[in-house]
């Protein structure tokens, strides 16, 4: 393909596929931005049509912003920087969708105590996102002597009643995506993978793992509809899993359990129980650095409350935070996608105390991996919400002149080494 622009084939050495002039990195790092966001915002959007819900506009969206980046259509930095917070801005109605499929499908999630490890017996393991294969799966093994089991995202699962009700969804196993390549042969029995965050697995488990539609790993067996015979044809094949339990944890603090007790939230603030806000959470990952999140959810202060979501909670999770006016300091609000959720409880909070997001007692730290915590950050840049730290290396598809833009324009910041002072104490 030759390139108007540059007057060179485009064959690597000139310019890039994805529709602007190699010579313009600040063109082409917005075009990447808007791309991996669009992907991240297509996932949540694809778990929220299986659930029912679906809006014209956030399709017709989409369209608009892949057009935007085919060869020879934008050249102009204004208007695809308006189109990445737009990206954020129609994440925002899609995870709205998503929350609403999930409570109207499966109940309000509530405070929920799950058992963490395995028990005797079959069993299956669920990893990945996408509840109505997980709901489809508890169906079809109800009866059958199987228990079932969360991975990773999963865990959430156990907050939602009309999923809890199965008493053979059995507890946790295990801890976030990058894991299973150690985790995973230790479970003995079969192994589905709903969604992204699977890894490719090695011949120790391979037989055993089974993925859905569009997800797929060399070596596994992947379903094209939700019909989960032979993963539970497999399960009662393999050997039996032991009685071993490692421990448990409280989840289910979804946005309308924490808005249900804003009134005692905003009386602690005024008495000064309470005197920040920590959102800690996002997408987790391998590389050194990421026990920067550890440190600063340890480090909090008392009187604080730390709301986490995404497999980032994984990072913070296995402490004893202890309460804070009568709550738990640590409130597990679900999955990556419930950072509407997160927003929703901001918002309360501003307008409680009649001010702006911006002004609240709030520090947000997110760890960022891959293209769904792009389309959460781009959804809390459309809101304006400002001193978000990112980490633990700036994305490597953002160049120094638009991340300058972003930190001139939303005080967005790279983590640094180890938690500042200004963030875990007070009164600094």
């Amino acid at each position: 393909m030759f390139c108007n622009q540059c007057e060179q084939t485009q064959n690597g050495t000139g310019c890039v596929d994805i529709g602007v002039c190699g010579k313009d990195e600040d063109m082409q790092s917005l075009q990447e931005i808007l791309l991996y966001g669009v992907k991240g915002m297509a996932a949540y959007a694809h778990h929220a049509r299986r659930l029912g819900k679906t809006d014209e506009g956030v399709s017709a969206f989409i369209e608009e912003a892949l057009f935007a980046t085919v060869t020879n259509v934008n050249f102009e930095l204004g208007s695809l920087l308006e189109l990445v917070l737009e990206c954020g801005r129609q994440n925002i109605r899609v995870m709205e969708m998503l929350d609403e499929g999930h409570v109207e499908r499966f109940g309000k999630p509530e405070p929920t105590t799950v058992y963490e490890g395995t028990r005797e017996g079959p069993g299956i393991l669920v990893t990945g996102h996408d509840l109505v294969d997980l709901s489809d799966l508890l169906e079809q093994t109800a009866g059958k002597g199987i228990n079932v089991y969360t991975h990773g995202e999963m865990l959430p699962a156990h907050s939602y009643p009309e999923l809890k009700k199965h008493s053979h969804l059995a507890g946790h196993y295990g801890g976030p995506w990058q894991n299973q390549l150690w985790e995973f042969p230790m479970f003995s029995g079969s192994i589905l993978g709903t969604t992204n965050c699977v890894l490719i697995p090695p011949d120790t488990y391979a037989d055993r793992l089974f993925t859905t539609r569009v997800t797929a790993v060399p070596g596994g067996t992947r379903l094209k509809d939700s019909d989960f015979s032979p993963v539970i044809e497999k399960a009662l094949a393999c050997e039996p899993l032991a009685e071993n339990q490692s421990g448990e944890s409280t989840i289910g603090f979804h946005h309308s359990v924490v808005l249900g007790i804003a009134d005692k939230v905003v009386e602690a603030v005024k008495a000064g129980d309470i005197k920040r806000f920590y959102l800690i959470g996002g997408c987790d990952g391998a590389e050194a650095g990421r026990n920067y999140y550890t440190q600063l959810a340890e480090q909090s202060p008392q009187e604080s409350v730390i709301l986490t979501l995404g497999c980032g909670k994984y990072r913070i999770r296995n402490h004893d935070y202890g309460t804070v006016a009568g709550l738990p300091r640590l409130l597990d609000m679900g999955q990556c996608n419930d950072a509407y959720g997160a927003v929703q409880v901001a918002l309360a909070l501003s307008r409680a105390f009649d001010c702006g997001v911006n002004e609240l007692p709030l520090e947000i730290v997110l760890s960022w991996f891959e293209q769904k915590a792009v389309a959460v950050l781009l959804s809390l840049l459309a809101l304006d919400v400002k001193g978000i730290r990112v980490g633990p290396v700036p994305p490597a598809f953002v160049s120094p002149n638009v991340f300058q833009i972003l930190q001139d324009t939303f005080d967005l910041k790279v983590i640094e080494s180890t938690p500042p002072a200004e963030l875990v104490q007070l009164g600094v």
